[in-house]
């Protein structure tokens, strides 16, 4: 039998887990930025490298999607066994090198199996973040921090845009011309080496955590087996199950929407990059730096009100106003194309940030770390798999015209968004029938 939270022993101070929490925001930011990066660098990267939309679509999906999904699930278990901190800093080093390698690379072969790198590392950050602040912070105090956490993920998407506006621009005005290593090469590729030399700065930080070790070692000296991480799940699939898929369909309009967004503003509103990475990015940071507290801050209240499983009808409640994001394509002008854009990130953050909270707590701390990796592969393989791909192939395929690429958004848009706010629905009204399912643990 699995110790509880009051048997393991005390928390650690809160100023260690409140520097790790800052630390991980900023990972998560960071790989954000990679991972999104090639949203502003589309029309760049297919003169360069002569591809077209849909292998563009796959580079930003499914060539990081495929193996962040499945390397994500055993990494999520080993997050649970292995010492946190060294995992960490592992991801971050090679997801980073992934980063330099597809800024180098001549064609679309060699910047797909860069991207599987850049995928490999970051499916360890989320699983190992979350493991670690479930021991750093009880459950009562735990939604803030988690939604803390996943602030960064949310940023990052628009980090990736203003920033990379920002290093796109510099670069192209020849800033980075006296260099090492980067003078002479295209603004797309100094982009990408510059975001990953930041990443390998940031490593070093984080031998700075010190791992609970106490809790720690005493979680896994009781450590579920695989199959007793199984039956855990099984127990809660009712519940579960559509909390997952609700996730994984709204982050199909995610994806859809920051993979594209700029495609969009460019194509039809002709927007230049440092335009369209100063709006949209403070669209998508000023959206994550709202939503993703403020769902950490609902969440936790509404279970004390209410009880836990309360927050699944409020994510749906919440989900209703994304219909204020399915028209972000067909807008006349750039600035409510904006502001349907911000409207949806605030809703999916929000909601998403009371999800994650809510599915981790339905689970004992033994294995969130492989609930967290289970979550990234739900929303990265359908979301990051699916999203950015669907835009495309009705760009090419249904609409025929790259200029009609807002169209396509819209059309992806309105059924997932939709999908999602049911899921949540379905969810809430399984979870009415199990008023024990929050784990103790």
């Amino acid at each position: 039998m699995p110790p509880s939270d009051d048997s393991i022993g005390p928390y650690p101070p809160s100023y260690r887990g409140w520097w790790a929490v800052a630390l991980f925001g900023i990972a998560a930011v960071l790989s954000y930025t990679d991972r999104q990066i090639l949203a502003l660098l589309v029309d760049p990267i297919r003169g360069d490298l002569g591809i077209s939309d849909v292998e563009i679509s796959i580079l930003q999906g499914a060539a990081f999607a495929v193996l962040y999904s499945f390397v994500g699930l055993p990494l999520g278990r080993i997050a649970d066994l292995v010492p946190r901190r060294a995992l960490l800093i592992f991801a971050v080093v090679l997801w980073s090198l992934g980063t330099i390698v597809c800024g180098l690379v001549h064609s679309f072969a060699a910047l797909f199996a860069a991207r599987l790198l850049v995928g490999f590392g970051e499916a360890a950050l989320a699983p190992a973040a979350m493991s670690l602040i479930g021991d750093y912070f009880p459950p009562s105090r735990r939604a803030l921090p988690t939604g803390i956490f996943f602030t960064g993920m949310i940023v990052g998407g628009g980090s990736a845009i203003a920033i990379g506006g920002f290093l796109l621009g510099a670069a192209q005005h020849a800033l980075f011309a006296q260099v090492p290593f980067v003078s002479g090469l295209a603004p797309w590729r100094v982009v990408l080496i510059v975001l990953g030399v930041a990443g390998l700065g940031l490593a070093l930080f984080f031998f700075t955590i010190r791992e609970p070790n106490k809790r720690h070692a005493m979680l896994r000296g009781h450590l579920f087996s695989v199959g007793e991480v199984a039956r855990a799940l099984r127990s809660q699939w009712m519940v579960l199950l559509p909390l997952y898929a609700a996730m994984a369909i709204g982050s199909i309009v995610d994806y859809a929407i920051m993979s594209w967004m700029p495609a969009l503003l460019s194509r039809r509103f002709a927007l230049t990059p440092s335009e369209i990475g100063a709006s949209l990015g403070a669209v998508a940071i000023a959206a994550g730096l709202i939503g993703t507290p403020l769902g950490g801050i609902m969440a936790d209240w509404t279970a004390k009100r209410f009880g836990p499983l309360t927050r699944i009808r409020l994510c749906g409640f919440i989900m209703l106003l994304g219909i204020f994001g399915i028209p972000v394509g067909i807008l006349f002008n750039a600035t409510l194309s904006l502001a349907s854009a911000f409207a949806w990130t605030l809703v999916s953050a929000t909601a998403g940030t009371i999800g994650i909270a809510t599915t981790l707590d339905l689970l004992p701390q033994e294995s969130r770390g492989l609930g967290t990796a289970t979550i990234a592969f739900c929303n990265t393989i359908v979301g990051l798999g699916l999203g950015p791909t669907l835009v495309a192939l009705a760009t090419d395929h249904v609409y025929g015209d790259p200029s009609r690429v807002g169209m396509a958004l819209s059309t992806v848009a309105a059924p997932a968004i939709v999908a999602c706010c049911l899921l949540f629905f379905v969810a809430a009204r399984a979870a009415s029938g199990t008023p024990n399912a929050i784990a103790r643990a």
